[in-house]
């Protein structure tokens, strides 16, 4: 998703992993402080993420294309399985 749409993007992927059993993948920021990480990846009451979610923390900052410097944040991809 646009870096700056994380929330929607990430809600929009939660609910249609959810409701239709679609599998999506999203590499997104690793902004584990953030409203929509709680709300669609973190469960806090088990401590891991939430049923149907995958998440994949990338070591490093990611470099796209012939950039000079990477990202000045860290990444993570996050995959919604649904229900099974």
């Amino acid at each position: 998703p646009p870096y700056s749409q994380c929330r929607e993007f990430m809600r929009k992927a939660a609910l249609e992993a959810e409701y239709f059993g679609i599998v999506t993948v999203c590499l997104v920021p690793s902004r584990t402080d953030t409203r929509w990480w709680h709300e669609h990846v973190w469960d806090r009451e088990r401590h891991r993420p939430r049923s149907g979610v995958e998440v994949r923390f990338i070591k490093g900052r990611l470099k796209f294309g012939g950039a000079s410097a990477g990202a000045p944040f860290p990444s993570v991809v996050i995959v919604f399985r649904g229900a099974k």
